[in-house]
């Protein structure tokens, strides 16, 4: 079985992902470039001091990972940290091991340490954009409604609108990751 250390090693980075993605690519690249990393962030600061590596388990179909890899990036460029790309389908070991709720969930951020352990994982969205999520999906008529994927669809296709054009969501999913990472890193040699 292969570590998380030999799938970031043979993984491509996550700027050359994002820019071949062939889905979600310019949603993505809308948040990537109105994102900006708050200033003055102790987080920024230790993740540049530690230096370690993130793993990041994702396909270009998926709207969280639209959302949260340009955010991702961009904590990645301001530490000057190296994050790579697997993608979750080309090979299901890797996600099985880090199962969301039974499911295979995606993005999932791993952050590896200086010998390749994981330390920490983060994904698939931030705490408050699954609250949102729940209470969209809730709203939805039953699967065997003749509506059903109509209704489906126009919450999708709000929820990206929301993704997109929300600065609040952004700002959220850093400060989760953030929450998140900076414990483990305080703690870790």
């Amino acid at each position: 079985m292969k570590t998380e250390q030999q799938y970031f090693e043979k993984a491509v980075s996550l700027q050359a992902y994002m820019d071949n993605m062939q889905s979600q690519k310019d949603n993505s690249f809308l948040v990537y470039d109105g994102f900006e990393v708050p200033q003055d962030d102790e987080f920024i600061d230790i993740l540049k001091e530690k230096q370690p590596h993130v793993l990041v388990i994702t396909e270009d179909w998926c709207g969280d990972a639209m959302l949260n890899n340009p955010i991702l990036r961009r904590i990645a460029e301001a530490a000057e940290i190296e994050v790579r790309t697997v993608l979750r389908d080309q090979d299901t070991d890797l996600i099985d091991r880090y199962l969301t709720n039974g499911g295979r969930s995606i993005p999932m951020y791993l952050l590896l340490d200086a010998t390749g352990e994981v330390v920490a994982k983060w994904g698939p969205r931030a705490p408050i954009l699954q609250e949102y999520v729940m209470a969209g999906r809730a709203g939805l008529p039953d699967k065997e409604a003749p509506d059903f994927e109509e209704k489906q669809k126009a919450f999708y296709s709000k929820l990206m609108s929301e993704y997109t054009a929300k600065p609040a969501n952004w700002l959220a999913v850093y400060e989760d990751i953030r929450s998140t990472w900076l414990p483990v890193l305080q703690k870790t040699n």
